[in-house]
This record gives structure tokens, C-alpha cells and sequence, in this order.
């Protein structure tokens, strides 16, 4: 595989800023998201072939506004600013950035010049997300309008000679019709990429990198048996054999029986070192007592990396570690100047001292349904790599409050129960993620002619392409109201069952 291409994508805290890496992603061109403020230095190594500037909340003239570095335009790179970043560039040389008279939110419809290398097999009008509370009234010297709306003067302009193309709509999303093919063309029209960023390539350079870097050393994978790991782990055994030894730490907090369907498919179908350790009562006296999401994130991880480090000791001298972040964890777990949403255990939640010579991650830059194509060509069954996403930290996060082995009981059951009447329906293909949440929420009900105080479970079901954003899933009543009625009735302690009808963003997929 020739040099990979990289597009870097500059963070100015919009909320569809990892979308834009997704769609890049799609155009087959390898994406980065930076901090906004990454130095010229920091551009220069990395090499890019193009540059985005993302939306972001803030106005341009805002005290505390984020700028990008001086003389990013001077690099000769191409620069495509989306909304706030329009407005930036805008700001930066020389041109006139207001606030609007009318805000423009939602689907509108937006005239374009389609002779711009940008908008190339596009009609003349095109319906594209608008966002935005400012607007640029007069464009800088060398600029020329390629769009505008009955509200906005300037939806997009550019500098051909520098290729430096600004818009104020956002092509990331959905509601913007034909958006991707904006990114598409910046890509190929203007940056001039090839397009060689595919999971083929992307398998047997990891493979060849991998044996390099491990020679004939040993490595543990941290297997969950989620997609993630289990793809790591596929991966790690392709590059060193025998020399990786997969630990799967059973710690109590996995879905019912899931640690037996982990064993059973790890030793019947791969040539690999798997140890299974029991670690339940470990880890339930570190978190007994603990209510905060966060703080039983990092007890996780680092009672799982305490256990990588016992075992290892058994086995001798082992070198690396093997995780399977992915880039999602990393984005969420905070970058740069980015919120932090949630630490991600194998990210945020890693402690300062870990006993190994160094962690590697190679599925670090995949985003979750590149590690799925990636799982694909490894040759891992499609039931394996299409099964359902669960997090590192495992049930602790579906139990709000406090962590008992009794809850997680109760959780358990009403999950199965859950996941089974979705299977039964034939809805398990179209939904992305689906699970049961215990609450801290005891409420009054009847049951038996008795009244009860018992808990409420709630049913979360996303559908989503990228697991940066998703909605909430419409399940037919009649499925919900049958498992209701079964987790009311065969589940102890449970007396009322909600379902979260909530999208990505503003909540996140996990309660916690």
C-alpha cells in the first residue's frame, strides 16, 4: 500500500465533529481529528493532504473564542472550512464576520455554483443543514461567493488559487442531501486524493507492522469478547502465533452466561493461548459502595490491567499488552481542549503505572464499523463480528448506583429476556445496540393483589452506522408490551419497565 493520505480535521467543539471524520472515512481517505490550536509544526509532520475546520458554538469575536494557529493558511494545504470554520477563515483574512438577523436552523435550501470544484454534479440548488447564528457578511480579498440563501449572503466561498473553500451549511449530516459528495470533492477535487484508505490494505499492513514491532516476543490481549477485542485478538494472532496468550477476565459483570459463550468460541474456533480468570469477587469488593459512573470506570481499568499483570507474571516475561480501543473510546475519553463525555476504561480509566513494556492498540484509529469490515477480512465469522457492542466496564454501567451481586442478578435476567424477545421478533438485524439499564428507581406497583416497592428497569435500542450519533429505535408496542410483562413476571424485584426514547446526542447510548 502506497504512503497512507491523511485529511486532518481541526476541532472547534461542534457537535458533528466526529461525523465529519466518519464521512472523510467513507470517501476512503484516512481522517485525524486535532485540537483546533495543533502547531504548524505538529501539520507539517503529520503531512496532510487537506485540511478541515469544523462548526464549533462560539462567535469570532467571542473573548474566549478558539483560533487556529498563525499561518495555517500559508502552508499551501487546502482548507475547508464547515460553519464556524467558515466563518474563522473568513474572520482571519480579512473579511466580515455579523450576527444575523435571522437564524438559520434545519433544512434549507441553498443556491450554489455548480462550476466549483466543490459543488462539481450538483444542480444549481441543493437542500443542505443549516446551523448558525452569525454569518459572514463580506468575504476576504481573493474570495469569491459559490453560494448563498434568502437569508445568507455568503453559504460558501472560495479561493481557488489557494484552495481555501469555506461553507456555512453542514455536509456531515444526513438532512443535507448529496452532503458526503461536498466532502468527496473537496477530497478529490481539490486536495487530489487517491483514495487508498481500505480495510484490506489497512489488515495486512497491521499484520506486517505488528510482527515487526513484537518479533518474537510475547504479548496478553485483553479479550472481552466483544467485537473490539475479539478482532484485536484475530488480528495479534495473524502477526505472532502462539506468543500472544488472550487473558479473559471473567469479572462478574458480563451478560447472562456470556462467559461460557466467550470460552466456547475462543478455544473451539482459534489457534490461541486463552485463560479464563475469575475475578467476580475481585472486582466486586473494589466497586462495593461506589455510585459514580466515572469512578467505576477507572476501578476497572485498573483492576483489569492488576489482573493482565498477575497473569503475565505465570507466563514469564511479556512485553506488550494488547487492548482493543477503539477511535471512538479515544475521542470520548477527551483530546486536546475537547470535553471529556465519559473515560473510556481502556483509555481515561488506564492507571499511571502499568507493568508493561508498552500497550498497543491496533485498532486505535478504526472507528466501530471499520472493525467490523476489518473483523470481515480476517476471516472472523459474521456472528461474532456483527454481535452486539458492550462496553469495557460490562454491566457496572447498567447498574445505576451502587454495584451488588444481587442487581446484577436482576439485571441479568431482565437483559436476556430483553434480548431474546428482540431475536424472537426478527428486529436483532436493524437494531444496533439494545440492552436493559437496572435504575436506582424504586417506584410503588401490584403484583399478586400485593403491594410492592421494587425496582424499574429500563430498555434502551439505538440504531446508528458510526456509534457517534444514533436514534432512538422505534420497536413495535407489541414486542415492548411482551417484555414488559415477562420481566415483571419472571424477574424478581422488578415491578415497572420504561424505554428510553432518547438520540445521540444529547444522551449518550449507555446511561453511564
Amino acid at each position: 500500500m502506497e504512503s497512507k493520505e491523511l485529511i486532518l480535521i481541526l476541532d472547534f467543539g461542534g457537535q458533528y465533529n466526529q461525523l465529519i471524520a466518519r464521512r472523510v472515512r467513507e470517501c476512503n481517505v484516512y481522517s485525524e481529528v486535532v485540537p483546533y490550536d495543533v502547531s504548524l509544526e505538529k501539520i507539517k509532520e503529520k503531512n496532510p493532504k487537506g485540511i478541515i475546520f469544523t462548526g464549533g458554538p462560539a462567535s469570532v469575536y467571542g473573548e474566549d473564542s478558539p483560533q487556529c494557529v498563525d499561518g495555517i493558511f500559508e502552508l499551501g494545504i487546502p482548507v475547508l472550512g464547515i460553519c464556524y470554520g467558515m466563518q474563522l477563515m473568513s474572520h482571519t483574512l480579512g473579511g466580515k464576520v455579523l450576527s444575523a438577523d435571522t437564524r438559520e436552523f434545519g433544512e434549507t435550501s441553498v443556491s450554489i455554483d455548480n462550476t466549483s470544484p466543490l459543488f462539481q454534479g450538483f444542480e444549481s440548488q441543493n437542500i443542505f443543514l443549516m446551523s448558525h447564528t452569525d454569518y459572514v457578511a463580506e468575504v476576504p480579498m481573493g474570495f469569491a461567493k459559490i453560494g448563498f440563501t434568502s437569508d445568507c449572503p455568503h453559504a460558501a466561498m472560495e479561493n481557488s488559487e489557494k484552495k481555501l473553500y469555506g461553507i456555512q451549511f453542514h455536509p456531515e449530516v444526513n438532512n443535507s442531501v448529496n452532503g458526503t459528495q461536498v466532502i468527496k470533492n473537496f477530497l478529490y477535487n481539490v486536495c487530489g486524493c487517491s483514495g487508498n484508505w481500505i480495510m484490506s490494505s489497512f489488515v495486512e499492513d497491521s499484520i506486517k507492522s505488528l510482527k515487526e514491532k513484537i518479533g518474537d516476543k510475547k504479548a496478553l490481549c485483553a479479550l472481552s469478547g466483544g467485537v473490539d477485542s475479539s478482532v484485536a485478538a484475530v488480528l495479534l494472532s495473524k502477526a505472532i502465533g502462539k506468543n500472544l496468550t488472550c487473558i479473559f477476565v471473567d469479572h462478574g459483570l458480563l451478560r447472562k452466561n456470556e462467559g461460557d459463550e466467550v470460552e466456547e468460541i475462543f478455544t473451539k474456533n482459534y489457534d490461541l493461548n486463552f485463560v479464563r480468570v475469575d475475578a467476580k469477587n475481585r472486582f466486586l469488593e473494589k466497586l462495593a459502595g461506589v455510585t459514580d459512573p466515572e469512578r467505576k470506570r477507572k476501578i476497572i481499568g485498573e483492576e483489569f490491567i492488576r489482573v493482565f499483570e498477575a497473569e503475565a507474571k505465570k507466563i514469564g516475561t511479556v512485553d506488550f499488552l494488547v487492548q482493543g480501543t477503539i477511535y471512538p473510546d479515544v475521542i470520548e475519553s477527551g483530546h486536546g481542549k475537547s470535553a471529556v463525555i465519559k473515560s473510556h476504561h481502556n483509555v481515561g480509566g488506564l492507571p499511571d503505572y502499568v507493568d508493561f513494556k508498552e500497550i498497543i492498540e491496533p485498532l486505535r484509529s478504526l472507528f466501530k464499523d471499520e472493525v467490523r469490515k476489518t473483523g470481515l477480512e480476517l476471516g472472523i465469522p459474521e456472528n461474532l463480528v456483527y454481535r452486539q457492542p458492550f462496553p469495557g466496564p460490562g454491566l457496572a454501567i447498567r447498574v445505576i448506583g451502587d454495584i451488588t451481586d444481587d442487581k446484577l442478578t436482576i439485571l441479568k435476567d431482565a437483559d436476556a429476556i430483553f434480548r431474546e424477545e428482540v431475536a424472537n421478533a426478527g428486529l436483532h438485524k436493524n437494531i444496533n445496540q439494545y440492552f436493559a439499564v437496572l435504575t436506582n428507581l424504586k417506584s410503588v406497583g401490584v403484583i399478586g393483589d400485593k403491594r410492592t416497592y421494587d425496582y424499574t428497569v429500563a430498555l434502551r435500542a439505538v440504531e446508528t452506522t458510526d456509534f457517534m450519533t444514533g436514534v432512538w429505535s422505534k420497536i413495535p408496542y407489541n414486542v415492548l408490551e411482551k417484555v414488559s410483562t415477562r420481566i415483571v413476571n419472571e424477574v424478581e424485584h422488578v415491578n415497572r419497565v420504561v424505554y428510553d426514547i432518547t438520540s445521540k446526542p444529547p444522551a449518550t447510548i449507555e446511561w453511564e
